[in-house]
């Protein structure tokens, strides 16, 4: 399949990260391993649950519907920077359930996204770099509409595999941005089904399962701030132009945005917003808003 390197380059991307901190033998006659040197490494992780329930008496007069919703996210984070070299990566895993009355059960939310980075500083702010993300859904997801269930997406259907070469300009921890003139992108569809019922089958020729876009551009930011200790805001922007294509109306956007405030240690209150647009799905811009309190473990150096 066309996909296949993309692939493979980001599984070497990610497992670098591994070996770069797996304590090795040296085979010598006092068999004692080496020490890793972790100085340059900084890692995060994090995982939540969130979980909220409504129940209705059968005589309630206000009215209303049983409701019960379950959300979990996992992210993590392995940064190594020495000298001039940097290697980045993140993985971000979401998703949720909810059930109302006899609807049954529906996904509320449901995300994989994997990208790594490797960098050379030039000078000052500005570096060199490769990257490659992967973007995706775990399962099954269905349009609703007159209480129909129509199947419109899933694992792998569709997937995106976005390889980018260019430079990044990072003053801060704060905020980085990449400027990526060669961007290769291939869009997956493996569920031929989907065709059926999505049209425009997400960009991919009908009975294809690939798409890919070998001249493109891709501009990929991120802002985070930790505004107090217990306020945090994450935000990602991603734009995407097929130079064979280019017009205003063909350009991809995409706007993440996350606030975070901590109650307690580990209780949190997270408002999260999804923004679209994409002409391969749907020429008005789509967006989701998320509003949630549960629980959230987390580590780092």
């Amino acid at each position: 399949m066309q996909f296949t390197a993309h692939l493979v380059l980001i599984l070497l991307l990610s497992a670098g990260n591994l070996f770069a901190n797996t304590t090795w033998n040296t085979g010598s006659v006092q068999n004692q391993p080496m020490e890793n040197d972790t100085t340059y490494w900084s890692k995060e992780f994090s995982a939540g649950f969130n979980f909220n329930q409504s129940t209705f008496s059968g005589n309630w007069s206000g009215g209303g519907m049983n409701s019960l919703a379950a959300g979990s996210v996992l992210l993590a984070r392995s940064d190594y920077e020495r000298e001039n070299i940097s290697f980045d990566n993140q993985l971000e895993l979401h998703y949720g359930l909810v059930r109302q009355g006899d609807r049954g059960t529906r996904k509320a939310n449901d995300r994989i996204f994997l990208d790594s980075k490797i960098g050379y500083r030039l000078n000052g702010d500005w570096r060199s770099y490769f990257s490659a993300n992967f973007t995706s859904q775990f399962t099954d997801g269905f349009d609703y509409e007159n209480d129909e269930r129509t199947l419109v997406s899933g694992f792998l259907s569709p997937a995106y595999i976005t390889t980018s070469l260019g430079f990044e300009y990072k003053p801060s921890q704060e905020f980085n941005l990449r400027i990526g003139p060669l961007s290769p992108r291939v869009t997956i569809m493996r569920n031929h089904t989907i065709q059926e019922n999505v049209p425009k089958n997400y960009g991919v020729p009908v009975g294809e399962t690939t798409r890919t876009e070998w001249l493109a551009f891709q501009l990929f930011a991120v802002w985070e701030r930790d505004f107090t200790e217990d306020l945090n805001i994450r935000s990602r922007y991603q734009m995407f132009a097929n130079y064979e294509t280019l017009n205003f109306e063909n350009i991809d956007h995409r706007l993440d945005v996350t606030l975070t405030a901590n109650i307690t240690r580990l209780i949190n209150v997270t408002l999260s917003s999804i923004n679209i647009y994409d002409i391969d799905q749907d020429t008005k811009i789509q967006f989701s808003t998320g509003l949630a309190l549960g629980i959230l473990y987390k580590v780092g150096n």
